[in-house]
């Protein structure tokens, strides 16, 4: 089994269908997708500061209509 390990990773694997695959790639792996039948339907950021100090803000698409978002935000203390 080491010996075969020790080919990993194969170039030559890894380069097939990059040409095909990789525009794939950018298009669901982007921040926000938008595609027809699929995409970002929520947004989350946690932000923590030095004290402790955690801001918790999530975006959510509402039914499903890509011009109607709810954003929520909760803000809270951490407990050493």
């Amino acid at each position: 089994f080491t010996s075969f390990f020790s080919q990993l990773p194969d170039p030559a694997i890894e380069d097939q269908g990059k040409e095909y695959i990789r525009p794939i790639l950018n298009k669901y792996a982007a921040v926000c997708v938008r595609c027809p039948g699929y995409g970002t339907r929520t947004n989350t950021v946690v932000l923590i500061d030095a004290q402790g100090q955690v801001t918790f803000t999530e975006r959510n698409m509402i039914d499903a209509d890509v011009t109607q978002w709810q954003t929520s935000t909760y803000e809270f203390q951490l407990h050493s």
